[in-house]
């Protein structure tokens, strides 16, 4: 029998707690869409969940794996993400399951010894590659080819701030090109559409960045696979490997890159974490960190969550200090348009 709810509450939803947490994981509360597989006596013997486009804790009682329940449960989470239209799907597992999923029509992205990270298309990582390539003038190239100070930054810009601007300035004064990766995430405040216009507005006049889109590949917050680790802290720092061992071992040579620009984070603990795995991973691929002290305003270090307070609060006088001008008048037109 196979239930499924979207997502399990109550009585079901403490069900599922249990037994993934029996096999070793934890519940992630991004979940959207559930599957579990009962015996007769309705005990969940398999489970599987969808977050947006990611399939994850997925797991099967060891009395019961060999029987095809993993495949039943990968076909009607594959069911559930097509009717979302959503053809592109990621999988988050253990190393050890790569057999099982790859003969299930999954290709592996990147391995490390923690976390298996795989997509349903044969050449999608590829494609995503040689995408970055065409985004970039033929000058960048050239310059990482010939091993050149080629720079890569990595921002969500919820919204694009002067500390951006002032970062992304430090950075172009030691190297030729800056590569801008934007979140392609759609869990802030402002789209990825909205996002992507302002950091347009807010680079103007940096013609030496070149702005893309992180796509999939490149890990959000919102996809790291902490739900196999019972201790957060190790799950954390494997999920900052994930992203950054893909970003050393194939984004990188990709684009000739060698440096990586981040702000010190004075706030945010799981980002100062990131940060710290970022200098101890990254050299190891040839590739130097450079940490840049974040913009202040008086004593303060300019942050998203003021200026979106700001915002909300249609407290322009503050707001304008934050942002660029041209990001100001989108954001006001904005905020202003929603108030009509």
């Amino acid at each position: 029998m196979i239930l499924t709810g979207r997502p399990f509450a109550g009585e079901d939803r403490r069900r599922l707690k249990e037994f993934l947490g029996r096999m070793g994981l934890s519940y992630d509360e991004g979940i959207e869409y559930s599957v579990c597989v009962l015996n007769q006596a309705y005990e969940i013997i398999g489970t599987g969940s969808a977050d947006r486009n990611v399939l994850k804790c997925i797991a099967v009682h060891p009395e019961y794996q060999g029987e095809g329940i993993a495949a039943e449960i990968l076909s009607e989470l594959i069911q559930y993400e097509v009717e979302q239209n959503r053809p592109h799907i990621f999988i988050y597992t253990k190393p050890e399951n790569e057999d099982l999923f790859c003969s299930m029509g999954f290709y592996e992205i990147l391995k490390t010894p923690e976390v298996l990270f795989l997509e349903n298309k044969k050449k999608g990582f590829q494609a995503f590659l040689e995408d970055l390539r065409r985004e970039t003038v033929p000058e960048a190239l050239e310059a990482g080819e010939r091993e050149g100070a080629v720079g890569a930054a990595v921002a969500n810009c919820n919204p694009f701030r002067l500390g951006h601007r002032y970062l992304l300035e430090k950075a172009l004064e030691s190297c030729q090109y800056l590569h801008l990766f934007l979140l392609s995430d759609d869990r802030s405040m402002f789209t990825p559409k909205e996002r992507h216009l302002m950091v347009r507005e807010g680079i103007e006049g940096l013609p030496r960045v070149i702005l893309h889109w992180t796509s999939d590949y490149m890990v959000s917050a919102a996809t790291f696979p902490t739900y196999f680790f019972k201790d957060k802290q190790q799950g954390q720092k494997a999920n900052c490997r994930l992203d950054l061992e893909l970003f050393g071992k194939r984004i990188a040579p990709a684009l000739g890159i060698t440096r990586r620009f981040v702000g010190t984070e004075p706030y945010c603990a799981v980002t100062n974490q990131y940060n710290q795995e970022m200098k101890r991973v990254l050299p190891s691929y040839g590739i130097q960190v450079r940490e840049i002290e974040r913009k202040r305003l008086g004593e303060e270090a300019v942050s998203a969550s003021k200026a979106r307070a700001y915002l909300e609060q249609c407290d322009w006088e503050h707001l304008r200090a934050l942002v660029p001008e041209g990001v100001f008048r989108y954001v006001s037109r904005k905020k202003m348009s929603e108030k009509l």
